[in-house]
C-alpha cells in the first residue's frame, strides 16, 4: 500500500510523543500490505473498523484513533486524522 501522507503521522507524533513508536509500526505494516478488502486489513490489524467511508484504527491501546480512507483498487491509504479517543468521540472529524 502507498501511504499518503506519512507527514500527518509525524505531526501527530510531534504533538503526542508517545505515538511515535505505534504510528511508525502501523506505517511499516501498512506500507508492506496489499489489502483488497476490510477483511484483509483485519487479518493484519484486528482493530480496524469501517465507519462510513473511513477505516479507523485503534492506536496505543485504544487511546488514539487513526482515521484513513483506503482505496483498495489503487492500493492507497490516505491518512485523514490522528485523534485522541475523546476528540474522535466528538465526531467533528466526519465533517
Amino acid at each position: 500500500m502507498h501511504v499518503i501522507s506519512r507527514k500527518k503521522l509525524k505531526e501527530a507524533a510531534g504533538r503526542h510523543s508517545e505515538l511515535e513508536g505505534p504510528l511508525d509500526a502501523w506505517f511499516r505494516i501498512a506500507k508492506r500490505a496489499s489489502w483488497q478488502t476490510l477483511g484483509d486489513v483485519r487479518k493484519t490489524l484486528s482493530s480496524a473498523d469501517s465507519v462510513e467511508k473511513w477505516t479507523v484504527f485503534n492506536i496505543k491501546g485504544n487511546r488514539y484513533r487513526l482515521i484513513t480512507e483506503i482505496n483498495y483498487r489503487f492500493q492507497r491509504v490516505y491518512i485523514r486524522h490522528v485523534l485522541t479517543h475523546a476528540e474522535y468521540d466528538q465526531e467533528k472529524w466526519k465533517q
